[in-house]
C-alpha cells in the first residue's frame, strides 16, 4: 500500500497536481497496455485544506512539524471542536489512511510525502534511519538526505515507521523542486513511479525511461549522499531574513553572512552546502548546512 500526501504545507501545491495526474494515468494505463496489472493500493490524501486554499504553509501551526505521539493520541481522542485547525487534518489523515488500511490490509505499507521548496536548486529525498526508508530513497534518482530526523521533528519521518504506526511501515519525503516551477509536478509524478517500481506495484517495463531520466537530469553535479550538518532555527519574533541569491546545494563557507535577524548577521557555521534557505514569511527552519558523505560521481550518468 502506498500512500502520498501532497499539499502537508498548504503553499506546496506540486504534490497534490501529481498525485491527481497519475490516478488518471493508472486508470488509462491498462487501455493502452492490456498487460498492465497494479499490484497494490495507491492512496494519494491532500493535506492541510485549508491553508490550501489559503495559499498559506499553515494556518496556526506547522502540520509537517506536529506528528508526536502525544499529538496523534490528542487527535484520536478530542472532540473536533477541540482541535485546532491543523490538529484537526491530523486526525482526518489518519482516519483516511488506517480506513483503507484495515480494509485492504497490506503486507507493507509506505508513505511518500511530497514537498517543494521555496528556494531553486536541485532535488532531493529526505529518508529515516530505516534501511527500507534509505533504499526507496535511493531508487528515487536524487541526492538522499541523512540525518533531518535530528534537525526537526514532528514529520511524517518521525511518525511513519513500525514502531510508532502500523508493522512494515516506512516513510520518504521527496523534494520536486521549487514551489511554481511547472517541473516540480513531472518530477512528483517520477518520484511516485519510481517508488510503485522499488515497491513491486508495477514491474520494471511499466515504466518509461523518461521518469528516471528525468530525476537523474535534475540530480546531476549533486551529492549522492549527503548528511545534515546544521539548521538553523526561528522563533517567532526572530525577524529573520534570508539574504538573496542562495538555491538548494549552492555551496557555502564557514564564516560566510547568509542572513540577519533582529540580533544581526548570521554565519556560516562550517564548509558545506545549503539547503532549503528559507523566502517565505512562514517557516520554522532559516536554512539547513548538509555535508556531502557519497559526491556526485558523472561516469555514472
Amino acid at each position: 500500500m502506498l500512500v502520498c500526501i501532497g499539499g502537508l504545507h498548504g503553499n506546496e501545491k506540486a504534490g497534490l497536481r501529481a498525485i491527481s495526474l497519475l490516478s488518471k494515468m493508472l486508470e488509462v494505463e491498462p487501455i493502452t497496455n492490456p498487460g498492465f496489472v497494479f499490484k497494490g493500493f495507491f492512496l494519494g490524501i491532500k493535506g492541510n485544506m485549508l491553508a490550501m486554499r489559503k495559499n498559506r504553509r499553515y494556518m496556526e501551526k506547522d502540520l509537517n512539524r506536529m506528528w508526536t505521539l502525544d499529538n496523534v493520541e490528542k487527535a484520536r481522542t478530542s472532540p473536533n471542536e477541540q482541535l485546532s485547525n491543523e490538529m484537526l487534518e491530523m486526525k482526518e489523515i489518519l482516519e483516511t489512511i488506517e480506513y483503507h488500511y484495515h480494509r485492504y490490509q497490506p503486507e507493507k505499507l509506505v508513505v511518500l510525502d511530497l514537498h517543494t521548496t521555496t528556494a531553486r536548486g536541485g532535488i532531493f529525498s529526505i529518508v529515516s534511519e530505516e534501511p527500507e526508508s534509505l533504499r526507496i530513497g535511493v531508487e528515487l534518482h536524487a541526492p538522499v538526505i541523512q540525518g533531518m530526523l535530528n534537525g526537526i521533528k514532528g514529520t511524517t519521518l518521525h511518525y511513519f515507521n513500525s514502531e510508532n504506526y502500523f508493522p512494515q511501515t516506512t516513510s520518504v519525503v521527496f523534494e520536486s523542486g521549487q514551489h511554481d516551477e511547472p517541473l516540480s509536478v513531472n518530477r512528483a509524478i517520477a518520484a511516485i513511479t519510481n517508488c510503485m517500481r522499488t515497491m513491486g506495484c508495477v514491474t520494471k517495463d511499466d515504466v518509461e525511461n523518461r521518469h528516471d531520466s528525468l530525476l537523474i537530469e535534475h540530480s546531476t553535479g549533486l551529492p549522492k549522499v549527503a548528511d545534515l550538518a546544521y539548521c538553523h532555527r526561528i522563533k517567532e519574533g526572530d525577524e529573520f531574513e534570508m539574504y538573496p541569491g542562495y538555491h538548494n546545494f549552492q555551496r557555502v563557507y564557514k564564516g560566510e553572512v547568509l542572513a540577519r535577524d533582529k540580533k544581526g548577521e548570521i554565519t556560516c557555521p562550517e564548509d558545506g552546502l545549503i539547503l532549503m534557505p528559507l523566502y517565505q514569511p512562514q517557516g520554522e527552519d532559516g536554512f539547513f548546512i548538509i555535508r556531502e558523505l557519497i559526491p556526485f560521481d558523472p561516469d555514472e550518468v
